[in-house]
């Protein structure tokens, strides 16, 4: 009997040892997954991100980056809050989706800045560029415009406003070689290069879709600042909410910014001269 009850307190004691070690192990794990920074983004700007999510392990800072395929989703993620930060749009873009979406964002800090391109595959020069030539654009208005601002400078079309970044084909006021649009969704335009006669996309999608090197553009835009700038963006109130994780956000963000390693990644995946910082 007392055999008995000697084992039953064993077996008692396991169980409650067992339950300690599972809260602690859970306590652990709460804390850290509280503690990790979840950012979301675009496939393109992924491996300088890695770089800098490496260096930045080795200060003691988790990063864990999630990748988007669209240009939707890192803003609703993010609003909702199941994301710290996204890093995907420009000021341009953010502000359309704000004024349309009514969410409470902001950007932190600013990362690259990339030029932008017309490409084809069939056609050596602007000049070569036939009448009734399928062109290629974005189909969301921010985009769309800095496209039109592009074809603009080519002096394939004028536009009403010949500065207005949020032009659309509407404001299209001569097209002399009668160019036809087909929009499509951002980061399908690197895709488009095999088929079309000429594409307006952006380098590091380009590089990722591999359809053709980024640096063979018959032209790229003349832009020199910042507007189109890559942000890092966080919701309005991130950092009153979380001050301790926004500290942290900010320590990767420099990271970012100032590493070598980074840097060399950048020229590597986009092309040393067809981006710069955004943050100088």
């Amino acid at each position: 009997m007392a055999q008995t009850a000697k084992t039953k307190f064993t077996v008692i004691g396991v169980i409650v040892a067992a339950i300690v070690i599972a809260l602690v192990a859970w306590s652990y794990h709460k804390k850290s997954s509280n503690t990790e920074l979840v950012i979301g983004i675009s496939p393109p700007f992924a491996n300088p991100l890695k770089v800098a999510v490496e260096e930045a392990k080795q200060q003691g800072i988790n990063v864990k980056l999630v990748e988007f395929s669209d240009w939707n989703t890192p803003n609703i993620t993010l609003n909702h809050g199941d994301i710290d930060a996204n890093y995907f749009q420009h000021q341009p873009f953010l502000d359309n989706a704000i004024k349309e979406t009514q969410f409470k964002l902001k950007a932190l800090d600013k990362g690259v800045t990339t030029h932008v391109g017309l490409y084809s595959k069939k056609y050596d020069s602007i000049a070569a560029i036939p009448e009734n030539a399928r062109t290629v654009i974005p189909n969301d208005p921010v985009n769309q415009g800095r496209a039109l601002l592009l074809l603009q400078q080519a002096k394939l079309i004028s536009l009403k406003d010949p500065n207005n970044h949020l032009s659309n084909l509407q404001d299209i006021v001569s097209n002399p070689k009668k160019l036809q649009f087909i929009e499509v969704e951002g980061p399908q335009t690197a895709r488009a290069v095999d088929e079309a006669d000429l594409v307006f996309s952006y380098p590091h999608y380009l590089r990722l879709a591999k359809t053709i090197d980024p640096n063979d553009a018959l032209i790229l835009d003349d832009n020199t600042n910042t507007l189109y700038s890559i942000l890092f963006v966080v919701r309005d109130d991130y950092q009153q909410k979380h001050p301790e994780k926004a500290a942290q956000l900010e320590k990767f963000i420099k990271i970012y910014q100032t590493s070598d390693k980074v840097k060399q990644t950048l020229n590597s995946e986009i092309g040393e001269k067809l981006w710069f910082p955004g943050w100088k």
